[in-house]
């Protein structure tokens, strides 16, 4: 292990670790710290090959994320680049990773209890084969997710299993193969255990048992004491078949006394197999797609949404414009977009979304969009958005152009729920006339679109179409690295208010942003300089305007501080301050959940009401969390009166801290969290975007399996409220418009679960690896509550190929390499073989892992690939990896290195941590 990863893992651990095999939340040590110990490990390595390929160096300059994200992205990461992307990414493996004990707590596959040894592998390769088809549909969110539920299962075996006690020290590979057999499992008939009166035995397993090598695991029972005879228990207060005999248990998810060293050797291995298991994703889908599916990129994704009618011809030009502007002047840079997404609209049609990491080629895609048809009619605005928000990465900046209103206004209320489960900011470009007035409550105006800005903490921009080049600096100034929010404000009508905020020395590039016609204000910094609307270039910033749009940019020697800006105006308004830098944080509105392994689980919707809002945020500073102090952290109304809520804070390690808010405000609301930098000694003040409230309705809803195409998939779920009972609508959308059926309404009773099912069709030539974000909403029949859940399902083709490509007829000339290894620099060695998939989809690549030699094959589509490879008799070690098209990995090592014996053909392969696995089948 690095030492970069070492000290991680400190952080990331605390303590000695004294629990393990828990959520977060539940100890020091838990299923958090052995995914994350993996993760990082398997990031770094990546990192640092992807580093050497490039040609420079990976030297991280500390031990936090920030600093490994930095040297990961080399040289293109100059300036100040922000490690929240891997920091969320991270806290979705582990998130998932946590409600696999809360959401299938009773179910014996999920942790391999009651001997459930082929359904848990199933869980583990079906989600394998489901990650890499997402990978390669660039569905990274949906990857990340069946990762962390297929880790808990894989952690689970090595403590709730007697592997360890068997006398194993590396991990079961077989668990990740099912090409491979589960072999000597003791039967349903079978004792495994001796009685253990005091629940705390060292280790009950028979000794027939550890002798013959038997493979068992606890059985479990939280609802019942049923077990076959002799079985061996979990053990534990909430385990209710411990107290038959033989009683006690072999779950070693805890540290104790008793179980030190069997604990200690199962959190090893579940580690170690948790790194292969990523190892093989790693090889399967590439070094570049593994690191985006961890979030480590350069900086934020473009991704635009625009109107192609007739009338937006100007648009389509400006938005082009924008766009090459921004990949030729931050080509290099750390404000290179990582990623460029296009989603065109018009009337009745809508995309597709189109994602490209190549520069040029969105250039191209963006230079074929042609204003046509329609006109200044409305659109389907809103059904291009809903592509944009599923399909971009959680937390992007979305730019939407166009000129008319929104014809799928029905899609609003599901927009709003997206916008709040991905916490993207979407900004409105409208160059048409807002004279319009609704022709009914239901019509769509821009209204609609200003309310959605709001909701995401983005902008609603009104221009004419001549002065639309004017406002896309905005464009400029956030699709950057870095990007932070101090504040943000909105205000109606005949209003005149003062609005401080704080700016720390970590901040550069300052703006602040307010929309709204009829205004004037003054902007004072810690000095009591002042400036007002009417210097356009002053000691403070530059001001430009343009339709309802005031742009100030701070001259970069701004003071830190607090600053302050007095705002009059007869129309309403919004204020948004805004700078670069790596201090900020990342949020979730959280539950506890209790069971044999309680912690807690992000809330997918909107809080509960009537109880305290919990959040979980993980706080990023320049050099980790330990560089940072949080002071205080509360809600806050956005169109409200300027008070923060107070709040209880606990840290719970690793830069992870708990807030606890018992008054929770009426009406939509973000998060305010104030403290100090360390490295510059000032103090700092970040805000969320997305805005949030509070509903009595409550929605559940659990994904368990991956989806077919062709087939029907239907997903149970139970909405209750703890409001007025009665008749309460329901709505689901997907972003794929594949056929569902669901009940339209459902009569609730007050603190009563109703339950449902919906169906979705999805159709048989769906692409594998396809996710389908679902929405469901519930309404009360007034319309004054509402909540939401937003679901991931991934399609997946069923796999009945699990066999990897085939290595034969090795050949090896090294017999020109001389024994004494100091004169091996003139003579060269080769080898050449055939790869073969005989049995399986196909070989998709054939890629040189390890030598540094000169390798070449013949084309893919052949049954049968050559491979050629020569090297110095120096570098004497090479190993080839192929993956099939279902992402089946085999790999070929071969090494000239003498030891006192000819040189030996491997007859087995080598896998990750050194282990032997016939992956490929070696035949002279």
């Amino acid at each position: 292990m690095s030492s970069l990863v070492g000290v991680v893992l400190l952080v990331l651990a605390g303590l000695t670790p004294s629990q393990a095999f828990v959520p977060i939340g539940g100890g020091t040590s838990t299923h958090v710290s052995i995914t994350g110990s993996a993760l990082l490990q398997k990031v770094t390595d990546t990192c640092r090959a992807v580093a050497e390929e490039a040609g420079h160096e990976f030297n991280p300059t500390g031990s936090s994320p920030e600093e490994l994200v930095k040297a990961c992205l080399g040289p293109t990461a100059k300036g100040e680049v922000s490690g929240a992307k891997f920091h969320s990414a991270l806290q979705e493996i582990y998130t998932q990773n946590g409600l696999v004990d809360r959401n299938f707590v009773n179910s014996a596959p999920h942790h391999f209890n009651s001997e459930a040894f082929s359904e848990g592998r199933s869980l583990i390769t079906q989600g394998m084969v489901a990650i890499k088809a997402n990978i390669r549909e660039e569905n990274f969110k949906a990857a990340r997710e069946t990762l962390g539920r297929i880790l808990h299962t894989l952690q689970d075996f090595y403590s709730h299993s007697n592997w360890v006690e068997l006398g194993y020290t590396e991990p079961y590979i077989n668990l990740i193969h099912p090409s491979l057999p589960l072999e000597n499992l003791a039967d349903v008939n079978t004792a495994t255990c001796n009685d253990c009166s005091s629940g705390t035995c060292p280790n009950p397993v028979l000794p027939n048992i550890l002798k013959e090598k038997k493979l068992t695991s606890g059985y479990m029972g939280i609802h019942s004491s049923a077990k076959p005879n002799g079985k061996c228990s979990h053990g534990g207060p909430t385990d209710m078949t411990s107290s038959v005999i033989p009683r006690g248990g072999i779950s070693k998810d805890e540290r104790r006394s008793d179980n030190s060293n069997l604990h200690d050797a199962a959190v090893k291995a579940a580690t170690a197999a948790s790194s292969q298991l990523l190892e093989d994703i790693r090889l399967a889908v590439g070094d570049s797609d593994f690191l985006r599916m961890m979030g480590i990129a350069r900086a934020s994704v473009l991704c635009f949404v625009i109107d192609t009618t007739g009338s937006m011809s100007d648009d389509i030009d400006e938005a082009r414009s924008v766009v090459y502007k921004i990949i030729d002047s931050k080509k290099g840079t750390q404000d290179e977009p990582s990623e460029y997404i296009l989603v065109p609209f018009n009337d009745p049609s809508f995309g597709p979304m189109i994602r490209t990491t190549d520069p040029e080629k969105m250039k191209a895609e963006i230079s074929k969009l042609t204003a046509t048809g329609g006109g200044d009619i409305p659109e389907m605005c809103l059904s291009g958005l809903q592509l944009a928000l599923t399909g971009a990465p959680s937390s992007s900046q979305i730019y939407v152009f166009t000129d008319a209103t929104a014809k799928d206004i029905a899609l609003k209320d599901t927009i709003v729920a997206l916008i709040r489960s991905t916490k993207s900011t979407v900004s409105f470009f409208m160059t048409g006339t807002s004279s319009r007035r609704r022709r009914s409550l239901r019509a769509a105006s821009f209204e609609d679109y200003k309310d959605l800005a709001l909701a995401s903490g983005g902008q609603a921009i009104q221009v004419s179409k001549a002065q639309l080049p004017q406002a896309t600096d905005i464009i400029l100034d956030t699709s950057t690295s870095a990007l932070v929010t101090v504040l943000q404000r909105a205000r109606t009508a005949g209003t005149e208010e003062t609005f401080p905020f704080t700016l720390d020395e970590s901040l550069q590039n300052v703006t602040i942003y307010i929309t709204g016609t009829s205004v004037t204000f003054t902007l004072t910094n810690p000095a009591g300089l002042n400036q007002n609307q009417g210097v356009v270039s002053g000691e403070l910033g530059t001001i430009q305007t343009v339709g309802n749009l005031w742009r100030i940019h701070l001259n970069p020697d701004k003071q830190a501080g607090k600053w302050m800006i007095n705002i009059k105006s007869t129309q309403a308004f919004t204020l948004k301050v805004t700078g670069q830098s790596t201090v900020t944080f990342i949020y979730d509105f959280v539950e506890s959940f209790s069971g044999p392994h309680p912690g807690y689980a992000p809330l997918s919707g909107r809080p509960p009401a009537g109880q305290p809002a919990t959040m979980m945020l993980s706080v990023i500073g320049r050099s980790g969390p330990s560089s940072v102090t949080v002071k205080e952290v509360g809600l806050v109304l956005v169109s409200g009166p300027e008070s923060t809520t107070n709040s209880i804070i606990e840290d719970m390690g690793s830069g992870e801290i708990l807030v606890t808010v018992d008054a929770v405000p009426e009406g939509e609301f973000v998060i305010i969290l104030k403290g100090t930098d360390k490295v510059s000694n000032s103090d700092f003040q970040r805000q969320s975007t997305t805005q949030m409230s509070v509903s009595n309705v409550l929605i559940q809803a659990v994904v368990d399996s991956s989806v077919e195409p062709g087939k029907d998939f239907t997903l149970p779920f139970s909405v209750t409220t703890q409001g007025a009972g009665g008749l309460y609508t329901i709505n689901a959308k997907n972003d794929r418009n594949f056929p569902m059926t669901f009940p339209n309404s459902l009569t609730l009773a007050t603190g009563q679960y109703t339950n449902a099912t919906l169906t979705v069709q999805p159709p048989a030539d769906t692409e594998s690896g396809t996710d389908i974000t679902l929405t469901i909403d519930a309404k009360s029949s007034s319309g004054a509550d509402s909540n939401y859940v937003v679901l991931r399902l991934s399609v997946v083709t069923k796999i009945t190929d699990f066999s990897p490509p085939q290595c034969e007829n090795i050949k090896v000339a090294a017999h020109n390499c001389p024994d004494n290894v100091y004169m091996c620099g003139p003579f060269r060695w080769e080898l050449s073989a055939n790869i073969t998939d005989d049995n399986g989809t196909g070989i998709e690549s054939i890629s040189l892992r390890q030598g540094n030699g000169n390798f070449s094959h013949t084309v893919l589509p052949d049954p049968v690939v050559q491979v050629v490879y020569s090297a110095s008799c120096c570098s004497q070690t090479v190993e080839i990896v192929a993956v099939d098209k279902v992402g089946n990995v085999g790999r070929c090592y071969h090494s000239i290195a003498r030891s006192g014996s000819p040189p030996a053909l491997h007859l087995s392969l080598l896998l990750w941590l050194g282990l032997l696995v016939s992956v490929f089948s070696v035949k002279p």
